[in-house]
């Protein structure tokens, strides 16, 4: 079970807490899963235990309220941003179609918004993963961009699509939340 301290939201079905170094394990496995690695450029474990207690980075790991099981983890660069712009470099959920993903990015974006003082929050995302960008817009993020050929993985090259939200639009997206939820 986790240790309460480092929780730092919690929603209906999963909660975020601050990852730590007993994580490693449990995160590089999660980029190396098949399903995940045909959708990410995955870290090192040297890049992630650098990264892990740095004041520009933040891995959460995300787990099952009832369980208290690790199902996934988010990563955030850029919290020391002078523009107040985060880039979440990684999202990755192992249980997928239970609706854990959509709510473990509403607490990311709760906690950005709200606790982290970001104006702007942006990913990447490549351009074939439908699953993923289907829930990132439904979360309100907009389409900024396509960044053709940028990365080269298997000998091909491959598009990556842009996605951001602002500190406005994700206020506005609460009040919708607040409202339907009366």
């Amino acid at each position: 079970m986790a240790n309460q301290r480092k929780i730092v939201r919690e929603g209906a079905q999963v909660r975020l807490r601050i990852a730590e170094e007993r994580d490693l394990d449990f995160i590089v496995a999660s980029e190396a899963e098949p399903e995940n690695a045909r959708y990410i450029v995955a870290d090192s474990r040297a890049y992630h235990q650098d990264t892990l207690d740095s004041p520009a980075a933040v891995h959460f790991i995300v787990e099952r309220n009832d369980t208290g099981a690790a199902i996934g983890f988010l990563m955030a660069a850029g919290r020391n941003s002078p523009d107040h712009e985060q880039y979440w470099r990684r999202v990755i959920i192992n249980e997928r179609g239970k609706g854990y993903g959509k709510e473990a990015l509403r607490l990311l974006m709760d906690w950005a918004f709200g606790e982290a003082g970001a104006h702007r929050a942006w990913l990447d995302c490549k351009d074939y993963n439908d699953r993923a960008l289907h829930v990132y817009e439904s979360l309100g993020m907009k389409r900024e961009g396509l960044l053709r050929d940028t990365i080269f993985v298997d000998g091909k090259y491959e598009n990556l699509i842009v996605l951001a939200i602002l500190e406005p639009e994700w206020r506005e997206l609460k009040v919708r939340e607040k409202g339907e939820t009366s």
